[in-house]
């Protein structure tokens, strides 16, 4: 999917990378993360939303929560959108700030003394069961928490499990109970995805569940709430911060814009935010019909693959699809063209797709130095970003 743009856009971290993997500095399985250009992508989301006057949460699921690319975010993006209890616990270990905990993932009440204590910007709620949970502790702790409504998507545009939310008929309904709690403050609201790629164009468009969430914005300003924030994640990205802002929305939460690896960036290599990682594995034997089989690990069933480079031969073969339901223990690839050279076994593979790095088996590697022409491999980790 983003094999063309990286080797456009950033052949030297291409190149690097099948360098470790050849050398056995890393192994297969590997994304292979280029920290000079997460960190360039980074400080121009910051510049261009300050100029726009949004405000960012930056999001790392995408990178395997790593600490290395945490701290290179926050030095642009202090604050941080946490999908989840470990995801927070590791913003909150690399130095981000919190910002929004709790969306996509409500926080489990036993970890609420703990997050609460690092007393983050917002916490998102999708009922009042959890805002009367956020209010409990946050009384206890003696504070007043922010939170934000989540509101249920519209209809066919939720994700299966991401369901919940309050529907957008019983704003009114959570509003008049999450006033009378003591311990927070309706503060915004929240929804997801506000924004997607057109498949054809790869343009940022907004969905329903944004229409939706501007007019819940609007009953609660009719209950007397000011200064309310509106996140709206979902393809946040340079191309999308003008329409955030246009919309009116306060936050936007970059995740795939921090290594251009947006739907946009697949169908237009001239977008300013520069790709950012690739994944690196090895062939591990041929079916006797000449298809090559690459190991897998880190194949990621909404990933988009098309095919994979072999630079010790220049091939490049396309990659067969495979169930979303199986495991990827390997990835077959198209047999070589007659004549072409033969693929052997150990052979080192370059792909680059669209992932969840956290998600994966894969081992993460970060890089360094690429801008400079002096690049190095700065460390090793497993796709929950803990040291290897």
């Amino acid at each position: 999917m983003f094999l063309d743009t990286v080797l456009a856009r950033n052949p030297g971290l291409a190149d690097t990378a099948a360098a470790l993997h050849r050398d056995g500095a890393i192994p297969p399985d590997t994304y292979v993360v280029d920290r000079d250009a997460v960190e360039r992508n980074a400080a121009l989301l910051a510049e261009r939303a300050g100029d726009l006057g949004l405000s960012l949460w930056f999001v790392v699921k995408q990178l395997g929560r790593n600490p290395e690319l945490i701290a290179a975010v926050a030095r642009h993006i202090p604050s941080s959108a946490a999908i989840d209890a470990p995801e927070a616990r590791a913003l909150h270990a690399a130095g981000a700030r919190p910002g929004n905990i709790g969306h996509l993932v409500q926080i489990p009440r036993r970890a609420l003394p703990g997050m609460l204590a690092w007393r983050p910007e917002a916490v998102t709620v999708f009922d009042t069961d959890n805002a009367r949970a956020v209010s409990d502790e946050a009384r206890r702790q003696g504070f007043v928490q922010d939170v934000l409504l989540r509101l249920a998507g519209a209809p066919g545009s939720v994700y299966p499990g991401q369901e919940g939310g309050v529907p957008p008929d019983g704003v009114d309904a959570f509003a008049e109970e999450a006033e009378a709690l003591p311990g927070i403050r309706i503060a915004g609201v929240t929804g997801f995805p506000c924004l997607l790629c057109d498949p054809s164009t790869g343009a940022p468009r907004p969905t329903e569940t944004f229409t939706l969430l501007l007019e819940a914005r609007a009953r609660l300003e009719r209950r007397g709430h000011r200064g309310l924030k509106v996140s709206a994640p979902g393809a946040t990205s340079a191309a999308a911060l003008p329409l955030l802002a246009r919309l009116g929305a306060t936050h936007g939460e970059p995740g795939h814009a921090l290594t251009g690896t947006t739907p946009l960036h697949a169908l237009d290599p001239g977008q300013p935010e520069r790709p950012g990682y690739v994944y690196i594995t090895e062939v591990a034997h041929t079916l006797a019909d000449g298809r090559p089989a690459l190991l897998g690990g880190g194949f990621y069933p909404r990933a988009g693959i098309r095919d994979a480079l072999l630079p010790r031969t220049g091939l490049r073969l396309p990659v067969r699809e495979m169930p979303a339901e199986n495991i990827d223990y390997y990835r077959l690839l198209a047999p070589p063209p007659p004549g072409a050279a033969r693929v052997r076994a150990g052979d080192t593979a370059v792909l680059a797709f669209r992932t969840q790095m956290f998600v994966t088996r894969s081992s993460v590697a970060v890089v360094a130095g690429l801008s400079s022409g002096e690049p190095r491999l700065t460390g090793l980790y497993d796709s929950l970003g803990r040291a290897l």
